[in-house]
């Protein structure tokens, strides 16, 4: 685990006000033990995300929850099809998963 002072070096630019900010706004979520806020590998992860995008990208404070929650739905999803995708291959028979994949190639959709 992390400590607090740690994240503010390791993300270059990043001001220890917007990282309480953030966890106040409840954008971050780190561990807080004995009054010390403690975060893991995806939470620096996620500091580095939002950091980007309030200072690369120029996104405002309103938005930053609602690009945020996105991003958290594409990430549940892939989860969600990275289960399913490990499921048909452990029960599904190699001639079923073929004409599934078969199917499933007919009918994209391509953007």
């Amino acid at each position: 685990m992390i400590t607090i002072e740690v994240v503010i070096t390791e993300v270059s630019g990043l001001r220890r006000q917007d990282l309480e900010n953030w966890i106040a706004n409840q954008w971050v979520h780190p561990d807080r033990r004995a009054g010390e806020f403690l975060f893991h590998e995806i939470d620096v992860a996620r500091v580095r995300l939002i950091h980007e995008l309030r200072e690369d990208m120029e996104v405002n404070d309103e938005a930053v929850p609602i690009v945020l929650s996105l991003l958290d739905q594409v990430y549940d999803l892939r989860r969600r099809m990275r289960q399913l995708s490990d499921a048909m291959e452990q029960h599904l028979p190699e001639d079923k998963r073929r004409s599934l994949i078969e199917y499933l190639t007919r009918h994209s959709t391509s953007a």
